[in-house]
C-alpha cells in the first residue's frame, strides 16, 4: 500500500479494535464496519496551507484521506462550486442559501468522490474486480473509476433506476445486473453474487470503509470556500446515510486540527414514502426500523432498511441538527423552483434537500439571519424525464 503518514490504520465502529488495513471490509474480532483512522498530531495542514494549493479536486486534502494523491484512482473529481443563490435566501427568510453543486462532478454526481477513494483502496489491495448494489449513481461512479484503474465492474441496479445510470455502467464497460423489484431486492442479488465470487472487492456502502472517507471531503471544500465561516445548517439528501456521516467527520477533522471552531448543523432530508432516518429520529430511537411499503419516485432515496443507521443518527446528534420528510410532489416543485429560480438542475432526489429546507423554514426552525447549504447530489439531466413529467401533471 501507499498510504499517507498520518493514516493509521482502521477502527472498529463497535468495538474499538484497531484493524490493519488489510481487513478492509469488516472487524475480525466482532464484524462490525471499519472506519479509518489518522495521527492528527503529525498533521501540519493550516489555512495559508490550503490557500497555496489549486482548488483541483478532493486529493488537495491528502493529508486527510489514507492514501497519497500519486497512488489516487482519480478523474478530478470535487473542487465543485458552490453557488449563491439570493431569491431563495429571501424565500427561505434566512441571510444567505448557497448550493453545493456536485452534479459537476465527472460522472454527475457526489459519489464519485466515494467512488475514487474505495476504488484507490481496492487496487492497493490487488483487487480484480469490484462489485456493489446501487439506487443508480453509486453503480455509475464505481465502473467509471474501476474502468480507470483497470478493475472489473459489477453493479446491481434496481430495474426502476434511471436510464442514463443504467446505460453508463455498460459505456464503461461495467457488468450491469438489472434486479427487478427495489434497492432491497438488488442489494440480495448483490449478496448472492458475493458469496459465489470470493474474489470480488465490495464497495457497498459501510462494506468498506472508504465511501464516507471521499464523501468527507466535501465538508473540507465547503468550510474553505466560504472563507472558514461555517454554515449554519447543511440541507442533504439522504438514503444510505453515507454523505452525512462523512460530513459529520469531517468536521471533527477541522476542529481537531484547529480550522474551524463551529460545527454546521446537519439535515438529513428524505422522502415521506421512505423516511426511516426521519422516523428513527422523531422516535428517539438509537436504530432505525425498516419501512415495509417503500414508495417513492426519488430513488436515489429509496433505501427502506440503511444498514449505518446508528452512525446516520449519531451524525446528526452530535451536530445538533435534525431530519425531515417531504412529500414527493413537493420535493419535484422544490426542484423546479430551483431551476428556475437559479438556473441550477438538481437531481430529483436532491429536491428532498431543498423542500426539506423550506419545510424546517416554515416550521420556524431558522431565526433569520442563518447560512443555509443545500447540496446538489446530481445532475438534474440523469432523471430530467422525472422532472418533466411532474411539470406536465401540473399542466405545464
Amino acid at each position: 500500500m501507499n498510504p499517507t503518514a498520518a493514516f493509521d490504520g482502521l477502527e472498529c465502529v463497535d468495538c474499538g479494535a484497531t484493524v490493519d488495513a488489510a481487513e478492509s471490509h469488516q472487524c475480525p474480532a466482532c464484524g462490525g464496519a471499519l472506519d479509518p483512522t489518522y495521527e492528527y498530531d503529525a498533521i501540519d495542514l493550516d489555512r495559508e496551507r490550503l490557500a497555496s494549493r489549486p482548488f483541483d479536486s478532493q486529493w488537495r486534502y491528502a493529508e486527510l484521506l489514507p492514501f497519497a494523491r500519486e497512488s489516487a484512482v482519480t478523474t478530478a473529481e470535487g473542487a465543485t462550486p458552490l453557488v449563491d443563490c439570493p431569491d431563495l435566501a429571501d424565500e427561505l427568510g434566512v441571510g444567505r442559501v448557497l448550493i453545493k453543486d456536485e452534479a459537476r462532478n465527472p460522472t454527475g454526481s457526489v459519489t464519485d468522490r466515494g467512488a475514487s477513494v474505495a476504488v484507490t483502496a481496492a487496487l492497493e489491495d490487488g483487487a480484480t474486480d469490484v462489485a456493489l448494489p446501487s439506487t443508480g449513481n453509486g453503480g455509475q461512479a464505481a465502473a467509471a473509476y474501476a474502468a480507470r484503474a483497470g478493475l472489473e465492474a459489477h453493479a446491481y441496479l434496481p430495474s426502476r433506476s434511471g436510464f442514463t445510470n443504467k446505460a453508463m455502467v455498460n459505456v464503461h464497460g461495467g457488468d450491469m445486473n438489472v434486479v427487478g423489484g427495489r434497492f432491497d431486492d438488488a442489494a440480495a442479488a448483490f449478496e448472492e453474487g458475493l458469496a459465489e465470487h470470493d474474489d470480488w472487492y465490495s464497495l457497498r456502502s459501510f462494506d468498506t470503509p472508504y465511501r464516507h472517507e471521499g464523501a468527507k471531503t466535501l465538508f473540507y471544500e465547503l468550510a474553505e470556500q466560504l472563507e472558514w465561516a461555517v454554515p449554519d445548517a447543511i440541507c442533504y439528501p439522504t438514503g444510505t446515510g453515507t454523505g452525512l456521516v462523512g460530513l459529520a467527520k469531517a468536521t471533527r477533522e477541522f476542529r481537531e486540527l484547529g480550522l474551524i471552531d463551529e460545527t454546521p448543523a446537519l439535515y438529513a432530508a428524505q422522502a415521506s414514502g421512505c423516511a426511516p432516518i426521519v422516523d428513527a429520529l422523531e422516535d428517539g430511537r438509537d436504530e432505525h426500523e425498516p419501512v415495509d411499503h417503500p414508495d417513492t419516485i426519488c430513488g436515489e432515496l429509496e433505501v427502506p432498511d440503511p444498514t449505518a443507521s446508528a452512525r446516520v443518527l449519531e451524525a446528526i446528534r452530535e451536530t445538533d441538527g435534525g431530519a425531515v420528510a417531504t412529500d414527493d410532489p413537493d420535493i419535484l416543485e422544490a426542484a423546479v423552483r430551483v431551476a428556475q429560480t437559479t438556473g441550477l438542475e438538481l437531481i430529483p432526489s436532491a429536491g428532498a434537500a431543498a423542500s426539506g429546507a423550506w419545510e424546517l423554514a416554515e416550521r420556524g426552525a431558522f431565526d433569520g439571519d442563518e447560512t443555509v447549504v443545500i447540496v446538489n447530489t446530481g445532475s438534474g439531466n440523469k432523471e430530467a424525464d422525472v422532472l418533466r413529467s411532474h411539470l406536465m401533471s401540473q399542466g405545464v
